[in-house]
């Protein structure tokens, strides 16, 4: 392959990859692991600085001696510049903007007209953040508006200078380390030499099967496993209100139909958030309008779970303001994040919440979330507190099921005014004062909040 290269007598392969978050970190640790040079770069001095001192500054399990490891050892390093490689990855976000869902290429863009001054013949672009069918293609022309002395797959098939490709994540925050590895890769060419040039270089590491494909088909593939999970949890939020309305017991009526041998519904939670569910499925909206009918209302439905969230809050605070002769109502919002025990707020319906309540109390509202150490901005009416703390409000609503609620599930059924929106409880707590104790491990394995 050209991607190889020689450094101290020895063959040894140099990639540079693009945006050092949730994706693009774990992945140049794990590249590094396996014996390739990487040159990390961030637009954040501050990121750069701290992958340079061997840390990191996101929470994921096993990253921190991954990194440590790699930055000692020589084979990662970052850098606000790239410079040249062999292959150049980018994982860079790729949000929507507008109440329209229009997708933003902008961070791509960007990121594409950055390395491009560095390419040369035999150079393999790879673009691993999950993007509109095709975004890739874009990509590609992009590099060549910055460099026309060089061939592309748009211009030149397959005799083309650089190699392009589309290579998206499928990995689950809190395992990435581990899934990086272990799960399979969908690796979409712009030409067949493409593919194949990008798959060599995935497996490196990959222990899953490297299945090859065009690039249009593997954008598709990511937005279309993203929004087929947006569904069954649109269909899991909205059956819990229909529950509520009808005052039957979600989480019991769950338990009964997955004894069906081909029912398998999740739970419902406070909304859908991350950086995949919560945005991939727009992206399909918004090149097949006409055609996604489904996928938007599944969109729509998640959307709205927390207004609904809101609205029992609100009816819970009035219900206890009837007895503080006029004092503030205290609400506690317990978790932020947009998933169990970790600490990424993206998209996160949680942390939405917890903002508008702070926006229309009197009182600062209580946040217990055991996995940050500062508030976001946005929550300026609003203190973050211990577990303990937070049960001292008059009004708790449970966003999150972090592991430390679980455990605290006794103290948590034995307060007065809990709306537990993620089955922490195993029961809402408002309709059905006998709560019953629910085992922790089923509990925990059908979340539908998570991305």
């Amino acid at each position: 392959m050209e991607y190889l290269v020689v450094t101290d007598g020895k063959a040894s392969k140099e990639i540079v990859v693009v945006g050092l978050g949730y994706i693009g970190l774990p992945t140049a640790a794990v590249f590094a692991q396996h014996g390739v040079k990487v040159l990390g770069i961030d637009v954040h001095q501050s990121v750069v600085d701290t992958i340079n001192r061997g840390e990191i500054h996101i929470v994921e399990p096993d990253l921190d001696a991954a990194v440590h490891d790699a930055v000692k050892n020589g084979m990662l390093t970052a850098s606000l510049e790239p410079r040249a490689a062999d292959a150049f990855l980018i994982a860079v976000p790729t949000p929507f903007k507008g109440h329209d869902h229009e997708p933003d290429l902008s961070y791509i863009e960007a990121a594409s007209r950055k390395i491009a001054s560095v390419l040369k013949k035999g150079d393999v672009v790879i673009l691993e953040s999950t993007s509109p069918v095709g975004a890739t293609e874009k990509m590609a022309d992009w590099l060549a508006e910055e460099r026309p002395d060089l061939s592309f797959p748009q211009q030149a098939g397959a005799a083309s200078d650089i190699r392009i490709a589309h290579c998206p994540e499928r990995v689950l925050p809190g395992k990435v380390m581990k899934e990086l590895i272990s799960n399979d890769r969908i690796v979409g060419g712009m030409t067949e030499p493409c593919g194949r040039a990008a798959k060599e270089l995935y497996e490196t590491f990959v222990e899953g099967d490297c299945i090859l494909t065009n690039v249009r088909a593997a954008e598709m593939c990511k937005l279309a496993e993203n929004a087929f999970r947006d569904v069954n949890i649109a269909f899991a939020n909205e059956l819990s209100l229909i529950c509520d309305k009808q005052g039957i017991d979600i989480w019991e009526l769950i338990e009964l139909a997955n004894r069906h041998p081909r029912v398998d519904i999740l739970k419902p939670g406070a909304g859908v958030g991350g950086h995949c569910i919560a945005v991939d499925p727009w992206f399909i909206v918004a090149g097949a309008p006409a055609e996604s009918r489904l996928i938007r209302t599944a969109r729509e439905v998640n959307n709205y779970k927390p207004e609904w969230v809101l609205e029992k809050v609100a009816a819970a605070a009035k219900d206890a303001a009837a007895s503080k002769h006029g004092a503030p109502v205290t609400i506690a919002a317990l978790g932020l994040a947009f998933k169990p025990d970790i600490d990424d707020l993206r998209e996160s319906p949680a942390k939405r919440i917890a903002s508008i309540l702070a926006e229309r109390s009197d009182a600062p509202v209580l946040v217990a979330e055991p996995n940050i150490e500062a508030l976001p901005e946005g929550l300026d009416n609003a203190e973050l507190v211990s577990l303990e703390r937070a049960l001292e409000a008059d009004v708790v609503v449970v966003l999150v099921g972090h592991r430390e609620f679980h455990r605290n599930a006794g103290l948590l059924a034995r307060h007065g005014a809990v709306i537990d929106a993620v089955g922490v409880l195993g029961g809402n707590a408002l309709a059905t004062p006998d709560v019953r104790p629910v085992d922790e491990e089923r509990r925990s394995e059908k979340s539908a909040a998570i991305a």
